[in-house]
């Protein structure tokens, strides 16, 4: 573990934060939980909308605490009805990805659909790269039930764009809990993978899972973050979809066990 300038890395990997765990406290005090994130070492976040503050103020608070923007969650609509706005922001605040983090039941299901999104996923691919950002879609569980082409959507998805403009986010969580190999998916995109989400979890007894802090759960981490080195991904962003504690405390817990853990030994 190399801790630079009060700073986390793993290897040449950054350690970021996606901003959804921590929905609570933004919802009360955007700014207050961004510093809150800075103190606890995070390099960068991931955002999950701005808390309505404004692009330059943003990026003003973010170079204050030295807090790199790696990119955004961005919805489908609003990819839909919304892309020139959001590419903007991302650009102004100096973030690099752009990334779609779902679909809605009633926006995917049949091949047709799957392939007509694919196309859609294209199309926004060129108009942010054009732009000087980088779109990359994150998954989870379904893209490993439903099919097109043959083989999951989401092998398919990557075979049916660009790989120099449609990267990878791969939430190890889920593609674990899809009954699929960690460590065979993330060498499988090697070179296309430059962000995961590194996460825990447990299975409960009706078969959902509970995301815990890195450490407290079943996914064997070492070897997931060793795996990441090696596909030269860039960016390790810890994420808990629930927190059963508080969230800040899940996310200092988390850090902790990146400082004290050192995956390569």
């Amino acid at each position: 573990m190399l801790v630079n300038g009060g700073k986390l890395q793993v290897g040449k990997v950054s350690i970021g934060l996606q901003m959804y765990t921590i929905r609570d406290a933004t919802a009360v005090d955007f700014k207050a939980a961004l510093r809150q994130v800075a103190e606890l070492g995070y390099e960068g976040v991931e955002f999950a909308g701005y808390g309505d503050i404004p692009a330059g103020e943003m990026k003003q608070l973010l170079e204050e605490l030295q807090l790199k923007a790696i990119g955004s969650h961005v919805g489908l609509h609003a990819l839909r009805t919304n892309l020139q706005e959001e590419i903007q922001y991302l650009k102004e605040i100096g973030g690099t990805y752009l990334v779609c983090p779902y679909i809605l039941p009633e926006d995917r299901g049949s091949e047709e659909v799957w392939k007509e999104l694919f196309r859609f996923f294209g199309d926004v691919a060129e108009k942010t790269a054009e732009q000087g950002l980088i779109f990359a879609y994150h998954n989870h569980d379904f893209e490993f039930v439903d099919q097109a082409d043959g083989r999951f959507v989401f092998d398919a998805l990557f075979a049916a764009t660009p790989e120099d403009k449609v990267k990878v986010e791969m939430d190890i969580g889920w593609v674990d809990f899809a009954g699929q190999s960690p460590i065979e998916y993330i060498g499988k995109y090697s070179g296309r993978l430059p962000l995961l989400h590194l996460k825990d979890y447990r299975k409960k007894d009706d078969g959902s899972i509970d995301t815990v802090e890195l450490g407290q759960g079943v996914l064997p981490l070492f070897d997931i973050i060793r795996a990441a080195e090696h596909a030269g991904t860039e960016w390790l962003i810890v994420e808990q979809d629930q927190c059963a504690n508080p969230p800040m405390e899940s996310i200092r817990d988390s850090m902790r066990w990146l400082v004290l853990n050192d995956p390569r030994t």
